[in-house]
């Protein structure tokens, strides 16, 4: 398992459920093809999983 997560928001939050827009903003993703770095745990993991639509991720 990856210590780190990378996170690139790949795709427009317009037209998302309003918990969406919520989840990504909670990674601290604001603007197109924006990336960052989080720590790999299961919290993230359950994030992403819930965008997996919306964003790239990447481990390093």
């Amino acid at each position: 398992m990856a210590t780190k997560l990378e996170i690139t928001l790949t795709r427009s939050l317009i037209g998302t459920k309003p918990a969406q827009r919520k989840t990504v903003e909670a990674l601290g993703l604001r603007k197109m093809h924006q990336t960052v770095e989080h720590q790999d745990n299961a919290a993230i993991r359950g994030m992403v999983g819930k965008v997996a639509h919306l964003v790239t991720t990447k481990e390093i």
